[in-house]
């Protein structure tokens, strides 16, 4: 397939970029197998049925985004990748002209000094006070998407994280998870839903376009993951009882799928670089919670492998007319799996 098989025109008034209040206020747009239908977040609970288990991701977003300065007085922007020790990490970076090894970005209290280049990425040793955790816990930002056009503010400080966020190293939120408050997960319980976590940490990748027309020619970023044994026994379970697994998000789905390379599922983790498109098996996965992806982007191509290609971007137009706020702070989907292929 093509990229611009995934193309649609999104108005920009619907980009959400602002949270709404309370998080499960969200609509919802339910792909089921007899049409679509327009319900609300607060439905989600009575479409599952006792027994069903819901995962979600317990990553943390970090405040990987570290403004700073090269020895000339220009401007510098650092995006924290992945923290490879307490002084060594991997970025993005961004200046007017790209430092050779050894040069230095002047950050806070200190710099950073260029090791070396990892593909995309730049590999930096942090030369200041305390390691680059307290760094960024104390001078970085978090780093919104670039869609939302402005500066990440107090709100977004609790609200860009999901109730279930652990273990930090994302630098971008697992958007599903947003959708849960108090209130929902009270109601998971009453419906006797059952609930189970993964980690993967969410990179900057993740809003990287996709550059090259056969789609299948594109390199997928890597992510870093783990699925944990109660997890995999969890799913295990539920599915020997005739229970559905449900992924809240497209880094859960990600991840499981990751975890079942062989053919069943593996409690364990490391790298993922899978790409899931049009034509993918599901082997963990049999319903996906997620909200609406940029156009041509990875997240777009793993939902209409998910729901079928037709359908999703049927869908997508359907909601662009009903007026459905979209990506990290807007409204979600509830996808019944297309087993048509």
């Amino acid at each position: 397939m093509r990229k611009q098989d995934f193309h649609y025109e999104l108005p920009p008034e619907r980009i959400a970029r602002h949270p709404i209040e309370p998080r499960s206020a969200a609509r919802l747009l339910h792909l089921a197998a007899d049409g679509n239908h327009h319900r609300a977040m607060l439905d989600f609970p009575a479409l599952l049925a006792p027994g069903d288990l819901v995962v979600f991701n317990d990553t943390r977003v970090i405040k990987a985004r570290l403004l700073g300065h090269k020895p000339t007085g220009g401007r510098a922007e650092l995006l924290i990748e992945r923290v490879l020790s307490g002084s060594e990490v991997l970025a993005q970076l961004g200046v007017s002209k790209k430092p050779k090894p050894g040069g230095h970005i002047r950050v806070a209290d200190g710099s950073f000094v260029l090791l070396g280049r990892e593909g995309d990425l730049f590999h930096f040793r942090w030369e200041g006070p305390g390691d680059v955790w307290s760094l960024m816990e104390r001078a970085g930002q978090l780093p919104l998407p670039p869609y939302f056009e402005r500066e990440p503010n107090a709100e977004d400080e609790s609200r860009y994280q999901t109730l279930f966020a652990e273990k930090p190293g994302a630098v971008a939120a697992p958007t599903a998870s947003l959708h849960f408050d108090e209130t929902l997960l009270a109601a998971l319980t009453e419906r006797r839903v059952r609930t189970a976590k993964v980690t993967l940490h969410v990179g900057a990748g993740t809003f990287q376009p996709v550059r090259v027309d056969e789609i299948q020619q594109h390199q997928m970023h890597a992510e870093r993951y783990e699925v944990t044994a109660a997890t995999a026994a969890a799913i295990a379970e539920t599915k020997a009882q005739g229970g559905q697994v449900v992924a809240v998000g497209t880094t859960v789905c990600r991840a499981l799928e990751s975890a079942a390379r062989s053919g069943s599922l593996h409690p364990g983790g490391g790298e993922t670089r899978l790409f899931i498109t049009p034509g993918y098996r599901f082997a963990v996965v049999d319903r996906l919670l997620t909200n609406f992806h940029l156009p041509e982007s990875t997240l777009l191509m793993l939902v209409s492998a998910f729901g079928g290609h037709a359908r999703l971007m049927e869908a997508y137009r359907q909601a662009i007319a009903a007026e459905y706020r979209f990506f990290s702070y807007g409204d979600a989907m509830l996808i019944e799996r297309d087993h048509g292929g």
